[in-house]
């Protein structure tokens, strides 16, 4: 596995990553990591490589956009001094472009501020990390003609082709969603096609530990 002893990984987003996590908990526990990925990413890491002390932090935001998060960047992400971070964004400026626009008016990413705003946030933040990794945005439906799917696979390439400008590690999470959904529903995973329930954040925590070379027989080694 690549995360050194007493690393900090940090992992970045909106609601997906968020998954209802306590703001005011100590960071790296239970509480303050809440129900999704990175809670189980950080209970793989403690159950399997205890001798490796990884601490992992939450500062997914409900609702945010890349906008978002670059106005929060400095204090949620370089201040906390980490050395892994982990960005999945793009869900939220996708679908604000969906969800009865006349509520945001002056706050749509396009395409292209969305690629501003996610080359800006890699740019200031590799000189101070061991390792970036872009997650791709996704849905929970399979490719087809579905516009705001069409729109997503649009930000995912966008978020792919910086990720592999700027050598990040690049999760394409939507892709493993799709291979998934040859098999079963959806509805297995989410239930909105957007957030994803345990069984959908264990899908986003295995393709995460793969990319780390997570040996599941450590342990017992």
């Amino acid at each position: 596995m690549i995360l050194e002893t007493n690393s900090k990984v940090l992992f970045v987003g909106d609601s997906v990553t968020d998954a209802g996590r306590d703001y005011q908990a100590l960071p790296g526990t239970a509480e303050s990591l809440g129900d999704g990925y990175p809670n189980l990413i950080s209970a793989a890491l403690t159950a399997i490589y205890p001798e490796r002390r990884i601490m992992v932090e939450n500062q997914g935001v409900n609702g945010n956009t890349t906008a978002s998060l670059v106005d929060r960047w400095q204090t949620d992400v370089l201040d906390r001094k980490p050395d892994y971070v982990t960005i999945l964004i793009g869900i939220n400026d996708v679908w604000r472009h969906f969800d009865s626009t006349f509520y945001h008016p002056t706050d749509l990413v396009s395409s292209e501020l969305y690629m501003k705003n996610l080359s800006w946030m890699i740019d200031v933040t590799q000189p101070h990390v061991k390792a970036l990794t872009i997650m791709s945005p996704f849905m929970f439906i399979p490719q087809g003609s579905e516009p705001m799917r069409q729109m997503v696979d649009q930000y995912r390439q966008v978020a792919e082709a910086l990720a592999v400008k700027n050598h990040c590690r690049y999760l394409d999470i939507q892709a493993a969603i799709d291979a998934y959904l040859q098999h079963n529903s959806s509805y297995i995973l989410s239930a909105d096609r957007v957030h994803p329930n345990i069984k959908g954040h264990m899908l986003i925590t295995t393709q995460w530990l793969n990319a780390i070379d997570f040996d599941w027989t450590h342990a017992q080694a």
